[in-house]
């Protein structure tokens, strides 16, 4: 069985909530680290109210049991603390009253699922649509991905991020080993590894807020420990970097993915892209460079896997944008109440957690095995092959 998710809720409903199937039986859950990782993606420097608001912690109500995990679907919730207030907006019984009372969304928002989403399933009421459009939604994306990190840290997979960019601020680029890289960032307000960088991007997100605007960036995810193997050639929706391509785009308001040095590769020189095979006794068939990302042929090649993707300007914006009311259709100047200046490093967090979420798909779909115990024998047994090879 594949392993997957579905999700459900609303920005202002009572809860999110997260059913996981094709997860082993006698996993570990650490509810702690899990809570952890959930607080992380609230945090960074230039969020906005709503973070104040918000104290996220899963809740789990099925599939777990003394702690570990049984082999059946995985159901978690995620309350919104929000709900109170919205409760009479959002409520799933019929209510009387104006427009106003019910809050009703007849103007929409540029770069926003509003006017789209109204014209596909035909709402007169756009809360509808933005109520599940909300990047909010990520919230128990990251939940099952911190799930999957757990997963994969039994069989010694790293996952880290960092902030490469912000609007036009880059941060150098500094090699670290991934335990170092993962407690640097973390102590970061922006995920940079450079103190002189943070406070020049905090300053920039400071100046962007004060004009009413909104940023972007480049965020980048590196996994480390990755067997050899995992995805493959055979078929297109099969290759593994393919995968965590269209994941890592299904992230609110990315707009680019790139693997290894990405873009870059087709401005540069054969000779300077791809990566020289070697061999030694202590760790058998590797590679000199990782230009490629840690892929070849859409399969892992034992390297780091290396991920990087572009998040545009949150649209929601004090700066006003021209939109169309769909009741008048008469031009009208989008504000709002608001917003987030700057969600770049909660977006490293939550593309930490698509990726290992892909990785840990694609690793359970090579070693199978409805038990823990079973997927080890089954690593081991495809280690001593590799190492005979």
């Amino acid at each position: 069985m594949s392993l997957r998710y579905l999700t459900a809720g609303e920005t202002h409903g009572p809860q999110l909530t997260a059913i996981i199937e094709g997860l082993p039986s006698n996993l570990n859950i650490d509810f702690e680290e899990l809570n952890f990782q959930l607080h992380r993606r609230q945090k960074g420097y230039g969020r906005g109210r709503r973070m104040q608001i918000e104290k996220d912690q899963a809740n789990f109500v099925g599939g777990i049991r003394h702690g570990y995990t049984t082999g059946a679907p995985v159901a978690l919730v995620v309350e919104n603390n929000d709900w109170k207030h919205w409760q009479k907006i959002m409520n799933i019984e019929p209510i009387e009253g104006s427009d106003e009372e019910k809050r009703r969304v007849h103007r929409p928002r540029p770069g926003h699922a509003d006017l789209n989403g109204g014209l596909k399933y035909n709402h007169k009421d756009l809360r509808n649509v933005l109520e599940r459009s909300s990047a909010r939604e990520t919230t128990v994306r990251v939940a099952c991905g911190a799930i999957a990190r757990q997963f994969l840290a039994e069989f010694g997979i790293k996952v880290a991020g960092r902030v490469i960019r912000i609007g036009e601020i880059e941060a150098p680029y500094q090699e670290l080993p991934i335990d170092e890289l993962i407690a640097v960032t973390e102590a970061s307000s922006v995920r940079v590894t450079d103190a002189e960088t943070e406070k020049k991007m905090e300053a920039y997100i400071d100046q962007i807020k004060q004009e009413g605007d909104s940023i972007g960036g480049i965020v980048e995810c590196i996994v480390e420990g990755v067997p050899i193997g995992l995805g493959s050639h055979v078929q297109y929706d099969r290759k593994l970097d393919a995968r965590i391509a269209q994941g890592v785009m299904s992230i609110n308001a990315f707009k680019g993915v790139e693997i290894g040095i990405g873009f870059e590769a087709g401005t540069i020189r054969g000779s300077q892209v791809h990566d020289e095979i070697l061999y030694s006794e202590e760790r058998g068939y590797h590679r000199a460079t990782n230009r490629l990302g840690g892929f070849e042929g859409g399969m892992t090649n034992g390297m780091p896997v290396v991920v990087r993707g572009v998040m545009k300007p949150i649209p929601t914006l004090y700066k006003p944008l021209q939109s169309v009311d769909i009741d008048t259709k008469e031009a009208f100047t989008a504000q709002v109440e608001r917003s987030d200046a700057c969600a770049v490093p909660a977006a490293s967090v939550v593309m930490e957690h698509v990726v290992a979420w892909e990785i840990a798909k694609a690793f359970l779909e090579k070693f199978g095995g409805d038990s823990m115990e079973e997927i080890r024998a089954n690593v081991a047994s495809y280690q001593a092959q590799l190492e005979s090879y």
